[in-house]
């Protein structure tokens, strides 16, 4: 096999263009390469759960789990284990001949869902069913664009999954969607037209998802989240996951264990149902990039739940642990089947021989500004908008990075006038969460309403105040979108609010490499995306 890979889905791609030699992500090519021969035996399996439905026949919920899981692998930082991806390869091989066996009509099937090769041929395979296999570059533009988005939502169907809660047209759809990228037949205008639809199941895949977690855990509140550290030996957990903090908060009870968390699992705090547990202590860190040092200083073990990973340096990886479609080379793997309690107690023993974390910053920082929470505030931000008060709020939602450049978001949000309120959710926060930018009548400027995922309460928002100032238009609103992102969730939710009507996105701190210049084009004139310039420029054109 050769050692090059091509992968372009994710924000810092080498040189904006894609990642040819290793992932700027810590990928090896030999991963990358087997994550794209698991996509493609996805969309094969995809092809014949499609027929089987079109004939009549049922599709279990084990086959719709197991292609929602296999598409979240291979979401950026998510699973570095090439063992893994290909025991996932061959799990759908031998599902998808067994359910070939079932079609009445057996012809005209892709070669992604006849072939079945050996392991020892997968190194061989993965490099001729890469993203670069579709010759035109518009419609390999509009497939991965279909695809990226697609993993979003198999990512958020995943979350809900966990909390038992399915949704069988959801995943009809992505399945459908994901073989419709086999098609040779579907032209550019097509391919655009399914865009927009997996946009429109990205609503519904988020809605599925933010009733999953408030029908087990509550509604978000208003909840001021410590940042600094306690005596107690400790576990950080991290990614997005909530049944998983659930399962493991019930194990570490009594046991002298605190439990805090890290990144996107900051929004864990704002749920009623996790303030029972006396140790839960609170956050630790920022976000997802910056874990190297931050893990390091925490000195317990540490429990990855999904994406984010940055391969793990040698003073903590003994202590890392991983689960879900989480997986990294050397460390352990915890798992156990939907609606099965997995056992932590190994991390919890682990955790009792470590010494407490390092205090690394001090202080609260406030968040819990999901839909219903901002409902009830809806009369004073209502007053506050119609007296001047407020005069824009700024959507800032996303992912943060590494990359230099994204400190632009931390300095627009300094530079906003102290009539804006930033709008968030997702680690974006990060570059800003922790700035002391006083409130409005009362409203914090910042309100964080929680995960990536909630950003679907960031557009029922929109939608309650465009039903409150009776508009029309959703575009009518005195809201800006300045977005941040990185990786594949946040394409199912640009998506999501390009279905909605949303128009005039700015997207940074660069446009994705894999739009090619005619289908950014069509976004561009459609729906007025735009990049990002310097933080003056767009204070001027976004806000005064």
């Amino acid at each position: 096999m050769e050692n090059k890979m091509f992968c372009y889905q994710c924000q810092e791609t080498a040189g904006c263009t894609g990642c040819t030699m290793s992932g700027v992500c810590g990928k090896k090519p030999e991963v990358a390469n087997l994550q794209d021969l698991l996509v493609y035996v996805t969309k094969g399996i995809s092809f014949v759960t499609t027929k089987l439905r079109t004939e009549g026949k049922e599709v279990s919920e084990d086959i719709n789990h197991m292609i929602s899981v296999n598409l979240f692998t291979t979401i950026t930082n998510a699973n570095f284990d090439y063992d893994s991806i290909a025991h996932k390869i061959e799990e759908t091989i031998n599902a998808k001949e067994e359910l070939i066996e079932k079609l009445t009509d057996k012809s005209n099937l892709p070669d992604a869902a006849i072939w079945n090769g050996e392991r020892a041929q997968y190194d061989d395979k993965a490099t001729t069913v890469g993203i670069l296999s579709t010759a035109n570059e518009d419609i390999r533009s509009l497939r991965e664009l279909i695809t990226y988005g697609l993993k979003g939502l198999a990512a958020y169907s995943k979350h809900a999954n966990a909390l038992l809660k399915d949704n069988k047209e959801i995943d009809a759809f992505l399945q459908k969607a994901l073989a419709a990228t086999l098609d040779d037949s579907l032209s550019v205008d097509d391919l655009v037209a399914l865009t927009l639809e997996t946009g429109k199941y990205g609503v519904d895949g988020m809605a599925l998802l933010d009733e999953a977690n408030t029908s087990a855990y509550g509604n978000p509140e208003i909840t001021t989240v410590d940042i600094g550290v306690r005596n107690n030996p400790g576990i950080l957990i991290s990614g997005h996951d909530l049944k998983d903090l659930e399962m493991l908060l019930e194990q570490t009870k009594g046991t002298g264990v605190d439990v805090y968390t890290h990144s996107e699992m900051l929004p864990a705090h704002y749920y009623p149902f996790f303030k029972k547990y006396d140790n839960f202590a609170g956050n630790y860190g920022n976000a997802w990039w910056k874990q190297k040092e931050e893990f390091a200083s925490f000195n317990g073990p540490i429990l990855m739940t999904t994406n984010c990973i940055v391969p793990p340096a040698d003073s903590y990886k003994d202590r890392m642990f991983t689960t879900g479609a989480a997986g990294y080379p050397g460390c352990k793997h915890i798992d156990a089947p939907y609606g099965k309690t997995k056992d932590f107690s190994e991390i919890i023993e682990l955790a009792k021989k470590c010494q407490a974390p390092t205090e690394i910053e001090t202080g609260t920082i406030t968040g819990g500004f999901a839909h219903e929470q901002v409902f009830e505030l809806a009369d004073s931000v209502v007053e506050a908008v119609k007296n001047g008060a407020i005069k824009k709020f700024v959507v800032m939602a996303g992912c943060d990075g590494r990359a230099k450049s994204r400190e632009y978001y931390t300095e627009f949000a300094k530079a906003l006038p102290k009539d804006t309120v930033i709008l968030t959710a997702g680690c974006a926060k990060y570059k800003y969460n922790k700035l002391n930018l006083g409130d409005i009548n009362g409203i914090p400027r910042v309100l964080d309403a929680g995960q990536c995922n909630d950003s679907y309460s960031l557009a029922l928002i929109a939608l309650k105040l465009k039903e409150v100032f009776g508009l029309d238009d959703v575009n009518e609103l005195p809201i800006v979108y300045n977005i941040a992102w990185y990786e594949q969730k946040a394409v199912i939710v640009l998506l999501a609010l390009l279905y909605l009507g949303v128009k005039n996105i700015h997207l940074g701190p660069t446009l994705p490499a894999f739009l090619s210049p005619n289908v950014a084009n069509v976004l561009v004139q459609n729906f007025g995306i735009a990049g990002i310039t310097n933080v003056e420029d767009d204070i001027k054109s976004l806000i005064l």
